[in-house]
């Protein structure tokens, strides 16, 4: 059976801490590292999170099942 990857998040609009499974997160690949940023809706206030994700976070995501955008 496969288990469930879930990464631990935290939201800077009410600090709620959390975990989310990979398809409550999004990656975007951009031409920089400005560029690349992973999102999700916080589950507790319901506001969009956007966080710039370097290259070690774009590793975790990519490897736990993150769906993954690449923009020019």
């Amino acid at each position: 059976m496969a288990h469930e990857v879930t990464f631990k998040a935290a939201c800077p609009q009410c600090r709620a801490r959390f975990e989310l499974a990979a398809n409550a997160l999004r990656l975007v690949i951009g031409g920089s590292r400005r560029s690349t940023f992973y999102s999700f809706t916080c589950p507790q206030c319901a506001a969009a999170v956007r966080k710039p994700a370097g290259e070690r976070i774009v590793e975790l995501l990519t490897g736990g099942g993150v769906s993954t955008l690449r923009s020019v």
